[in-house]
């Protein structure tokens, strides 16, 4: 067995969501997910275990592509992250009516497929296709069955495919380019070219236009704040919860290894960008008066700490960064999460409309103060293992570093629990708030019990991912 049966896994259960009906269909598409990540579970077993569970096979002649998944502690770590949130997305929109719901659950079943997909991609054509496969579920999501004005969701989209697309054009041209140097698209043949310096510019450049609007990193950010707000949550726990780590994971893969060099020479001006959007995103974030606009630059900042860890090109910082992506994934989808819930109770996300609901309901309240304290990297969660682990590795490049990157610490508590005491805390709302349903607080606990449990214990996911990353390092500083 191996990890080609996860996307076969997805990508059979999104067509039979699909011809499952409208009742069905949410169930159909859980009972799938739930199936991918026990597959994912397995293969990651047999991977520790020793097991090759890569795949290699020929799918064009000319050009010559290759059908390559690669799966190390790494593709396997963000695979894993992927097959988990999907089935704790999918089950937290339960309590929300899509019309058209096989076609609904169907694209997200399919957008799992591509990203887990690009993760396992070793071929760099094939990975591109995966790439640009996430991008038409998501924006077909977020156009039909988002919230507000049709025309504001019509230009937020918009904006966003263009975006993204634009900038995977350059990054295709890189591929092409790579290839006729090397005669071959596999990630390992593309490690082994011998680059010149400005070859390893003009590469590096071109894939980062690509994973610098994805994840994104200031100035190509632009677009985040609208599509998170008017995207319907599943569609928002999608993008900021699996969908930009295809971005970091990418940097990770792809842009360091295959031009080292440039990496190395542009590295302070990479940490400089993604630092700056660490303190751009938490100030915005304190002036925003939608709590998903909030939520929305919060993990820009948090992003933008992660983006510099990448680039330290260190083992802490490559470490920090990956346990950073998990952290993040489970805490913002949490979050969102939680935005809903007040939404299907109050339909409104503004925050001054909001108020007093802790007196309503004191167990929301602690479940939601968790995952806020989660998201400042309070000591115990998994988000304190790896920004501590980040911030560490920044100080060992340059100590200012280190400083301005802790400010999404000093910042992130301070609009974080602001926004907790504007919405949870002071005068009672006129409606009534019903306490979470037995299926809300289940999602929470789930969230919650990961990151309480990773953060005493993240051995696992350490050990997992560092073979990988050793490997990587070596390939850049070989």
């Amino acid at each position: 067995m191996d990890v080609t049966t996860i996307l076969l896994l997805l990508l059979v259960g999104a067509l039979v969501t699909f011809i499952s009906g409208d009742k069905l269909a949410s169930k159909v598409a859980l009972l799938f997910s739930l199936s991918a990540f026990g597959l994912s579970l397995y293969l990651v077993n047999l991977y520790v275990q020793g097991t090759n569970i890569s795949y290699l096979g020929n799918w064009i002649a000319n050009p010559k592509v290759a059908l390559a998944f690669k799966a190390d502690g790494l593709s396997m770590a963000l695979v894993l992250l992927t097959t988990a949130l999907t089935p704790l997305i999918l089950f937290s929109s339960f309590g929300n009516h899509f019309t058209s719901a096989k076609n609904f659950y169907a694209l997200v079943l399919f957008m799992a497929f591509a990203m887990t997909g690009t993760f396992l991609a070793a071929d760099g054509l094939l990975y591109y296709v995966f790439w640009e496969l996430s991008l038409l579920p998501i924006y077909f999501i977020a156009l039909i069955w988002g919230h507000g004005d049709l025309e504001e969701r019509k230009k937020a989209v918009l904006k966003f495919f263009i975006y993204t697309l634009a900038g995977s054009l350059f990054m295709l041209i890189a591929f092409a380019y790579l290839y006729s140097k090397a005669g071959s698209f596999l990630l390992e043949d593309l490690y082994k070219l011998d680059l010149s310096a400005t070859e390893q510019c003009w590469i590096f450049f071109a894939f980062f236009l690509a994973y610098a609007i994805k994840i994104p990193i200031i100035p190509f950010h632009t677009w985040q704040a609208k599509v998170y707000q008017k995207a319907p949550t599943v569609g928002t726990m999608l993008l900021s919860g699996i969908m930009l780590k295809m971005g970091l994971y990418s940097v990770i893969r792809w842009q360091i290894p295959i031009a080292p060099d440039a990496a190395k020479q542009y590295m302070p001006l990479l940490i400089g960008l993604s630092i700056a959007g660490v303190i751009y995103g938490s100030i915005v974030a304190l002036r925003q008066k939608d709590l998903k606009k909030l939520l929305a630059y919060s993990s820009l900042a948090h992003v933008g700490l992660i983006a510099a860890g990448c680039y330290t090109l260190t083992l802490d910082g490559l470490s920090g960064a990956v346990s950073q992506m998990i952290a993040h994934g489970f805490v913002i989808v949490g979050l969102f999460f939680a935005a809903e819930i007040i939404y299907r109770r109050y339909e409104t996300n503004t925050i001054t409309d909001l108020g007093g609901i802790r007196t309503l309901t004191p167990r929301f309240s602690s479940l939601f103060m968790i995952l806020v304290l989660a998201s400042v990297a309070l000591p115990g969660t998994f988000n304190f293992v790896g920004e501590f682990t980040v911030l560490y590795s920044l100080s060992q490049v340059n100590l200012w570093f280190a400083v301005l990157g802790g400010t999404t610490i000093i910042l992130g508590a301070y609009y974080m629990l602001k926004m907790f005491q504007n919405v949870m805390l002071g005068e009672t709302h006129a409606k009534p708030f019903a306490d979470v349903s037995f299926n809300e607080a289940l999602t929470f606990i789930i969230i919650i019990g990961f990151l309480l449990f990773f953060g005493l214990y993240p051995k696992p996911i350490v050990d997992l991912v560092t073979p990988s990353l050793k490997e990587i390092l070596t390939t850049i500083n070989h």
